[in-house]
């Protein structure tokens, strides 16, 4: 098994009185397609700012890249795209590669001109994510699916090891939807990037992914997508708290 990006153990969370996070331990290996699933209120989104630095360790320890995140300082090998195109103001009057462009104002300086190899960067991303034909389209005249795919290639820009999406397929016509998980598989498997990808849609993306992990406050399964898709309804129902069944959509 390769080195871990991320390991979490026994990591609690609370807000106020109320337990979010209970004991949660959890190894992401690099070059892993980690799918975390779970209810409404079941922990993902905390689990997600805990993670990225949002929110601080109260019980329990995580690890970046072999790092405790209290000392971690190399923000830039991680990327985040979250559900920004059910929100995005359309109105924004930026274009497609200005919008991907601007993940590098770190790398380049806030009040330095871009260079050749910057520019060329953009390019290679939005080609990565088939973009490259809407380079010069205002970000605003894009569907939704188009606009995160942009939002992908503004975090991948950076050259990051490890990109964290959060439900990206909301606002994207669901005719899309398997199109957008074939072009993360690609992402994955031909660029060697590390993803964790917050849904709903289980489904179809168990297809698509290397491992699961199912959240509901603990941790109810953590292993690969074949053991997943060997559940059973009973097994499912425990974690959601519901029935639920499992549909797999083949296209």
């Amino acid at each position: 098994m390769k080195e871990p990006i991320i390991e979490v153990e026994d990591l609690s969370y609370k807000y106020a009185k109320t337990s979010v996070l209970e004991q949660v331990s959890l190894k992401v290996p690099d070059g892993a397609f980690l799918a975390l699933v779970g209810p409404n209120g079941s922990g993902k989104s905390t689990l997600l700012k805990l993670i990225l630095g949002l929110l601080k360790v109260q019980k329990g320890t995580i690890q970046l890249f072999g790092e405790d995140i209290r000392q971690f300082k190399q923000w830039q090998r991680i990327g985040f795209v979250s559900q920004k195109a059910n929100s995005f103001n359309s109105g924004f009057p930026a274009t497609v590669f200005e919008v991907v462009q601007s993940g590098l104002t770190k790398k380049i300086g806030l009040f330095t001109f871009p260079k050749k190899e910057h520019k060329q960067k953009v390019l290679e991303v939005l080609d990565s994510v088939e973009m490259l034909e809407f380079k010069d389209r205002n970000i605003g005249e894009l569907s939704g699916g188009q606009q995160q795919r942009v939002f992908i290639a503004r975090a991948l820009v950076s050259e990051p090891r490890l990109l964290i999406l959060d439900e990206p397929t909301v606002g994207v016509d669901s005719k899309h939807v398997q199109q957008f998980y074939e072009m993360l598989e690609m992402l994955n498997k031909e660029m060697g990037i590390t993803l964790i990808l917050v849904t709903h849609d289980v489904g179809t993306v168990t297809e698509k992914v290397t491992h699961v992990a199912c959240l509901n406050k603990r941790l109810h399964f953590h292993g690969d997508a074949d053991e997943y898709r060997s559940l059973n309804d009973k097994e499912f129902s425990s974690i959601y708290g519901h029935g639920v069944q499992l549909l797999s959509h083949n296209h």
